[in-house]
Formats: structure tokens, C-alpha cells, sequence
């Protein structure tokens, strides 16, 4: 592998970060929504807010496991900034990794966000969900598998 800079930066995670949860809570908020319609709730009332946690969390979940154990190996945010996310052995995460990297980065974000400010300090940048679930993030425009 080329050692040269192939581990995403966390500006550029961060922008990648960004752009998917603009995304998502464009889906949130329809997957909300629709529920919020289907069992008969009335916009801006508290029971249309029941709705909008439990879907959410489901919707972030699932969005985050299926694209970055998919073939593309990325969101939508990442694909759009070339970078990918991999295992310790270069490989694509199975759903089961990419599952437990999600709820990894909950405890990332509940600890004062220490989990995604240690990364600029790790040696192949990875937050702390990334060494929870044994994933690195590289970016493909400096990234060579050979």
C-alpha cells in the first residue's frame, strides 16, 4: 500500500460529515413524515414529534450501515469527497462492522466529541469509532492498494 497521505483528513471527513447529514435529514424528515401521516398525527402537534426520534435514529442508522458496506464502500457525502471506508486488512466493512462503527460513534459524540476531535492524533487517523469497529477512512485520490 502507498503510505503516503492515503488516510482521509478531518476537514475533509468533516465536509463528507456535512453533506450527509444535510441528506439525511432531508430523508428524516420525510421517513418522519410519512409515519407521522400514516398514524393520523397533525403537523407541529407533540404526538407528530413522536415520530421524528425513533425514525430518525432508525434512519441514520440503516443509511450510514448499508452505504458504507455497500460496493461503493461510502455515503453519498464520502463518495462525493473520494474517500471510502475499509477494514484493518484493506477490505469492504460487512453490515454487521459498519453497524457496530454507527453506535460506535454515538459514544464518540456522547464523550464531549473527544471520539472525532482524537483524530487528527491518531496514526491512521481514525476516530475512536473507527478503532471501536477496526475501520480506517481513506481517501481515494491519494489511496493506492498496490
Amino acid at each position: 500500500m502507498n503510505q503516503r497521505g492515503q488516510f482521509a483528513g478531518f476537514w475533509k471527513r468533516f465536509a463528507a460529515h456535512f453533506i450527509d447529514q444535510v441528506l439525511l435529514s432531508l430523508i428524516i424528515l420525510f421517513v418522519a413524515g410519512v409515519l407521522g401521516l400514516a398514524a393520523g398525527a397533525t403537523v407541529g402537534t407533540p404526538e407528530w414529534g413522536l415520530y421524528g426520534m425513533p425514525s430518525g435514529f432508525i434512519t441514520s442508522w440503516i443509511y450510514y450501515a448499508v452505504f458504507e458496506s455497500s460496493v461503493k464502500q461510502a455515503t453519498p457525502g464520502k463518495l462525493a469527497l473520494s474517500l471510502k471506508v475499509i477494514d484493518l486488512d484493506h477490505n469492504r466493512i460487512s453490515f454487521g462492522r459498519a453497524t457496530g462503527r454507527y453506535f460506535g460513534k454515538i459514544l464518540s459524540a456522547i464523550l464531549l466529541l473527544i471520539g472525532y476531535l482524537m483524530q487528527p492524533f491518531t496514526a491512521k487517523k481514525q476516530t475512536m469509532h473507527d478503532l471501536m469497529a477496526g475501520t480506517l477512512i481513506v481517501d481515494e485520490t491519494r489511496y493506492s492498494d498496490s
